[in-house]
C-alpha cells in the first residue's frame, strides 16, 4: 500500500491546510528535516520518509554507481514508488497545495519526482541538488514556485549543473529563486533564509 511503502515520521496538519514531504540526504533518515519541516509550515501536514536505499549504511532514495553516476533505471522505478506514496498521502490528508523540501540525495529524487510529473508538486525547496541529465520539456512545470540553494565550492553539485537545473525549470515557466553561498556541500544559514521565505511568500509560514 502506498501509504506505508516507506517507513516515515508524520504530523497532521489543519483541514485543508498544504502538505510538506521532506526528504533527506544520504545517511540521514526520516528525523533530518523533520522538525525543521515542522517550523517552516507549522499549519501543514508533514510527511517525511525514510530512503529505501543502503549504500555502505548510508541511507538514500536510489541506487549510484558512483559518485554522480546513477543507476537510471534504479531512480526511474523508485522514483515511481515515491511518487505514488506522496500522492496517497497527499489524498489521506485531503490537503491543498504539496510542497517538497529535500536535500542532496533527496533533492535529487525530489527534482526527479517534479521532472517526470510536473503537477504532483506546487512548489519544492531543492537544496544541492544534482541532475546530471538533460530533461524534457514539461509543460506543468509553468507557475510551480522553486528554491534552489547551493555552494559555488560544491565537490559534489559543480555550479554549472546548479546553473543548469534553474535554467531548466525558468524555461519551463516556473517562478525560480537561486540562492548561493560561497561554501561546498552543507547547508548554511542563508539557505534556511531562503527556504523561510519560500513558506513566507506562499503564506504558509504560521
Amino acid at each position: 500500500m502506498s501509504l506505508q511503502s516507506y517507513q516515515h515520521r508524520t504530523r497532521p496538519g489543519a483541514p485543508g491546510a498544504p502538505i510538506l514531504f521532506a526528504f533527506h540526504g544520504t545517511g540521514g533518515d526520516e528525523n533530518q528535516f523533520f522538525d525543521f519541516a515542522a517550523r517552516l509550515m507549522p499549519q501543514a501536514t508533514i510527511v517525511s520518509p525514510r530512503g529505501d536505499v543502503s549504500e555502505g549504511g548510508a541511507l538514500r532514495f536510489f541506487r549510484r554507481k558512483a559518485e554522480g553516476v546513477y543507476d537510471m533505471d534504479d531512480l526511474a522505478h523508485r522514483r515511481d514508488a515515491l511518487a505514488a506514496f506522496v500522492a496517497a498521502h497527499r489524498d489521506e490528508a485531503k490537503a491543498g497545495a504539496v510542497y517538497g523540501l529535500g536535500y542532496s540525495n533527496g533533492a535529487n529524487i525530489l527534482a526527479a519526482m517534479m521532472l517526470e510529473n510536473g503537477a504532483l508538486f506546487d512548489g519544492a525547496v531543492l537544496m544541492h541538488p544534482l541532475i546530471p541529465w538533460a530533461p524534457a520539456a514539461n509543460a506543468a512545470l509553468k507557475d510551480r514556485d522553486i528554491v534552489i540553494t547551493a555552494g559555488r565550492r560544491d565537490p559534489i553539485c559543480p555550479p554549472a549543473e546548479t546553473q543548469a537545473l534553474a535554467d531548466y525549470f525558468s524555461a519551463q515557466g516556473a517562478a525560480v529563486k537561486l540562492e548561493w553561498h560561497e561554501g561546498g556541500h552543507d547547508i548554511r544559514p542563508n539557505e534556511v533564509e531562503a527556504a523561510q521565505a519560500f513558506a513566507s511568500r506562499l503564506g504558509v509560514s504560521a
